[in-house]
């Protein structure tokens, strides 16, 4: 909680109970969440957590570069801990984002010194491995 506490102040937002708690939320639980899964599962520990609060320490943490967007479905904005540049597999069966680490051909020629890269986005989709096996089974 201390090292959550200390990314918080390093980038100059007050560490309230409430954010340390969403933050350590999506550092333990790499699923890609949406803010609804995020205020159901929290609401749990914090009765005093509103989805007010957890969509606006959201955007608070993606304007400070804390966490990432992903918006692979038109649908439903998710929300990822891992901010380094990597993709996304999108399971159309059970709706799964797992992270993908993908070398992108063009990134090393647009990054060094020519433009300044600020967000990169791959999605694939298809269907995992999980639902796979059970279509084999079932």
């Amino acid at each position: 909680m201390n090292e959550l506490k200390q990314m918080l102040i390093s980038k100059g937002i007050k560490p309230t109970f409430q954010r340390i708690k969403i933050l350590e939320y999506l550092k333990r639980n790499n699923v890609h969440p949406t803010v609804e899964v995020i205020y159901k599962d929290l609401y749990k520990q914090v009765p005093t957590l509103s989805k007010t609060t957890v969509y606006n320490t959201l955007d608070i943490f993606h304007q400070y570069k804390l966490v990432d967007v992903l918006t692979i479905t038109s649908s439903e904005q998710r929300y990822d801990f891992e901010v380094h540049p990597h993709h996304h597999f999108l399971c159309k069966k059970c709706g799964a984002i797992i992270d993908m680490e993908v070398k992108c051909p063009y990134f090393a020629k647009m990054a060094p010194g020519r433009h300044r890269i600020d967000e990169v986005h791959g999605y694939f989709k298809g269907i995992c491995g999980n639902c796979l096996i059970k279509e084999e089974q079932g």
